[in-house]
């Protein structure tokens, strides 16, 4: 009896044991945290005399490779891209060379942040491996800082680079070859280092490219420094990326109805000279600008024939082009207003068309406040975008009643305008808020004063052609970022730069902080411009 009670009391130890145990968990020890650690590389790192096709890479664990085709900065750049093995984890990472290298010469494998522990992903973090085909490792070093001429964010993966000026170099190098050196900012960067350098005179240039490495006008920001740099050098050197207005330059059109065609171009299409020709006979045309595309449309009054000749004139570019595309479908004639509901007090009441305008009857157009009493107003029609403006004084709450009676509009093909009511309300002033700038130590006149929002749009926009006092006035509430634009050529825009010609954009200024503009608040801020 006594061995039975002592067996179920044995038996009870034992399941109370397992239910203790049960309450803990095994948490598997504190997360790794600690970047691999390359064991040996054969060639070893910063050999000299290199003449293999192969270099293998040992870690002390698992290793992956990620985003390697936007992390490895090969410089001098290779035409041939490197193979980099394997691709799952593995201990060792194979790069095998296609290309054939160049003689006396330091290269540099700059992994970035590509190299990672497979288990945790702790990067090994700008893993550089560095070899030279002559006797020794060029050492010299040069740091560049990279910005944007007219944003305030400046992009990422901006390639650096230094072209070596010798008896082969004239400034066509950048469009055809690849430079000597190259570095890129990667996701981050403001400051690089393009290392090992020899000793010599180089053109510094800086390009947000596609990746090749190479300068095309039509589709890379560019940045660079006028003269040539000897190297060694101390200085920090800026560079500013633009993007160039390329020149002119139209593509092959499109009938899109039987009215109108639609045209791609490249640089700046306003003021091209458009001729349409059935044979000997001129057909009378209108070309506006495409919104929010890089076309041009040119409306034609309708023709019977199978072919139409485009000749194309701007500048010292001119080129023909054959048409033979015909169209069932037809434009029409339709208003609508830019604005409905709320118009802002420093906004332009604005009308856009379909089609464009040619004629207008102001009489037939009417403007009437909240007690019906007629509003004065004057009239302004920009062709190129087809917008018809109606300029009157605005007064804080009040209702306006716009109205176009039949024929107060008449468009190239002679379609006129039904009957049209819009409406528009004002705030009251106090909804908005009121800014001054107070300029100081201006280097030189005239200025343009933008206020943009946090992507870089321009909100509002003032001109001084000497006055260190600008007011921004009934603005809506928000956080504007201040820019001073320095107009020296006084076309009342900010220009670009070009590279062939070795002109810098003009100067732009950022305030260092957003303003911060709220209703019914009169903010007066200095703003040194030393």
């Amino acid at each position: 009896m006594l061995k039975t009670h002592f067996k179920y009391f044995a038996l009870l130890l034992v399941f109370l044991t397992i239910g203790c145990a049960k309450r803990g968990s095994i948490t598997g020890g504190d997360k790794d945290t600690i970047a691999p650690v390359l064991k040996s590389s054969l060639p070893k790192n910063f050999s000299t005399n290199f003449n293999g096709k192969q270099i293998k890479l040992v870690f002390n664990e698992y290793v992956k490779l990620k985003n390697v085709s936007k992390q490895l900065i090969v410089s001098p750049p290779m035409k041939n891209q490197l193979e980099i093995l394997p691709y799952t984890a593995s201990k060792t990472i194979t790069i095998n060379i296609k290309d054939t290298l160049q003689p006396n010469t330091t290269y540099s494998f700059n992994f970035g942040q590509s190299i990672e522990d497979n288990n945790e992903a702790n990067p090994y973090s700008q893993f550089k491996y560095v070899f030279s085909t002559g006797a020794y490792i060029d050492s010299l070093q040069l740091k560049v800082k990279v910005k944007d001429a007219l944003e305030l964010k400046t992009d990422n993966f901006v390639s650096v680079m230094l072209y070596e000026v010798n008896e082969t170099f004239n400034d066509s190098t950048i469009y055809k070859e690849t430079p000597r050196y190259v570095t890129n900012t990667l996701d981050s960067l403001e400051v690089v280092t393009l290392e090992n350098i020899k000793a010599g005179k180089y053109l510094l240039v800086a390009l947000k490219d596609n990746g090749n490495n190479k300068y095309d006008p039509k589709s890379d920001k560019i940045g660079f420094q006028k003269q040539h740099i000897s190297i060694p050098n101390d200085t920090v050197f800026e560079v500013e990326l633009f993007k160039e207005v390329v020149p002119f330059k139209a593509e092959k059109p499109t009938q899109i109805t039987n009215k109108r065609c639609a045209m791609g171009y490249q640089g700046k299409a306003k003021g091209a000279k458009v001729t349409v020709k059935n044979g000997n006979d001129i057909i009378p045309t209108v070309v506006t600008q495409m919104q929010k595309k890089d076309s041009l449309q040119i409306w034609m009054k309708p023709v019977k024939a199978d072919s139409l000749q485009v000749m194309v004139e701007k500048d010292n570019y001119k080129t023909d082009f054959y048409i033979k595309g015909k169209s069932n479908k037809a434009d029409s004639l339709q208003i609508s207003p830019e604005f409905s509901g709320n118009l802002p007090f420093r906004e332009r009441y604005a009308l856009s068309s379909t089609t464009p305008l040619v004629k207008f009857d102001k009489t037939k157009i009417s403007i009437k406040n909240k007690d019906s009493l007629a509003v004065d107003f004057t009239t302004e029609y920009d062709e190129f975008n087809q917008k018809l403006y109606l300029d009157f004084k605005k007064e804080p709450l009040e209702n306006y009643k716009i109205q176009l009676l039949p024929g107060a509009m008449v468009d190239f093909f002679d379609t006129v305008n039904d009957t049209l009511n819009y409406k528009a309300t004002t705030k009251n002033l106090s909804d908005y808020g009121n800014l001054r700038l107070v300029l100081e130590n201006v280097k030189r006149f005239p200025v343009i004063i933008e206020l943009t929002d946090k992507d870089g749009k321009v909100k509002y926009s003032e001109y001084s052609e000497g006055n260190n006092s600008i007011n921004f006035d009934a603005i809506e509430p928000a956080k504007y970022v201040l820019r001073i634009i320095y107009d020296d050529n006084k076309n009342k825009l900010w220009d670009t730069g070009s590279f062939m010609e070795k002109r810098q954009t003009e100067e732009v200024i950022y305030f260092p902080k957003e303003i911060d503009v709220r209703a019914n608040w009169d903010v007066e801020q200095p703003f040194n411009l030393k």
